[in-house]
C-alpha cells in the first residue's frame, strides 16, 4: 500500500505557489484532509499545523504533518505517520526535520539536523541506534518546508503554461530533484462550494504506484494563502484522491466563488 503512503507525502511538502514577498501563512494555521481510493473507500486523514518556534535559540515555524489510515483499510494496512520541520522565518531554509512513521508494520524514526554552515545534514536513525552525515547543497529543502518555501517564493502571475518549478528535496539520506508543471488556472466545486485555482502536476516515479510520470494533479486556492483543496492520483491500480474538508488560521480571506 505504498499508495497511501506516497500521497501522504505529496500532501506534506513540495506543491504550492505563491506571490514572491508575501506571506502565505501565519503560525495556527490548520489543514485537514480526506483521503478515499477508487471514488469510494475511505483512506484516511491527514493535517497540517503550523507554530511559532524556537531552534538553537533562532525563532523559526515548526509545521507538523500528520497522516493516519482509517476505516477498513486501518483494519489491513494501518499507517501513522508523524513529520516535522523547523524552518527559517525569513529564507524559509530548514533546519531540523522529524520523520516517525508506522506504515503497515513497517517502521521508521529518524531526525535530521541541517548545518548551513558546513553544507551537511546529520541524519540520527533512533530506530537502527546509528547516526552519520551527508554533504548537501545549500538550497536544500525537507519534504515539509518545500511546500511553505514554494507557497512564498514564486509569483504563479509570471507563470506560463507548460513551464515547470525545479527544488532540490532531502529525504531519508538523499537529494533528489523535484519537477512541478504549472497546467494554468480551473474552478472546482468542493465542499465549501466553487473555488478558483492553480493548477499544478508533479512530476513522479512510473511504474511501481503510478501509471506515468504525470499521473499526480494538484489544484490550490488562486488566492493569497494558495493552500491545497483537491489531489488527484491515477495509480497502476484504482486512483486515488485528497480533498481539504477543514481548516483555520489563514491569514488571508478564503475566497469562494459561490
Amino acid at each position: 500500500m505504498k499508495k497511501f503512503r506516497l500521497i501522504f507525502l505529496f500532501l506534506f511538502c513540495y506543491q504550492f505557489l505563491a506571490a514572491q514577498g508575501t506571506s502565505s501563512f501565519q503560525a495556527g494555521e490548520w489543514l485537514k484532509f480526506k483521503l478515499s481510493y477508487s471514488g469510494w473507500l475511505k483512506g484516511g486523514n491527514a493535517t497540517l499545523e503550523v507554530f511559532d518556534d524556537v531552534y538553537k535559540k533562532t525563532p523559526v515555524y515548526k509545521v507538523v504533518a500528520k497522516g493516519w489510515t482509517t476505516g477498513p483499510l486501518d483494519l489491513f494496512y494501518k499507517v501513522k505517520d508523524h513529520y516535522e520541520s523547523h524552518f527559517d522565518l525569513h529564507t524559509g531554509l530548514p533546519y531540523k526535520f522529524v520523520r516517525n512513521t508506522y506504515e503497515g508494520g513497517y517502521t521508521k524514526n529518524r531526525i535530521i539536523d541541517f548545518d548551513r554552515k558546513q553544507n551537511k545534514a546529520y541524519i540520527n536513525d533512533i530506530k537502527e541506534q546509528s547516526k552519520s552525515s551527508v554533504n548537501i547543497k545549500n538550497d536544500i529543502q525537507d519534504l515539509v518546508s518545500a511546500y511553505y518555501f514554494l507557497r512564498n517564493n514564486y509569483e504563479t502571475e509570471l507563470l506560463k503554461k507548460g513551464d515547470i518549478v525545479k527544488l532540490n528535496v532531502f529525504f531519508d539520506s538523499e537529494t533528489f530533484p523535484f519537477k512541478l508543471k504549472f497546467l494554468g488556472q480551473e474552478s472546482i466545486k468542493t465542499s465549501f462550494g466553487k473555488i478558483k485555482c492553480i493548477k499544478f502536476r508533479p512530476y513522479v516515479m512510473a511504474g511501481r504506484v503510478f501509471k506515468d510520470e504525470e499521473s499526480l494533479t494538484l489544484w490550490v486556492t488562486a488566492d493569497a494563502n494558495k493552500i491545497p483543496v483537491k489531489i488527484s492520483a491515477n495509480l497502476d491500480v484504482g486512483s486515488l484522491r485528497a480533498d481539504l474538508v477543514a481548516l483555520r488560521g489563514l491569514k488571508h480571506p478564503f475566497e469562494i466563488q459561490f
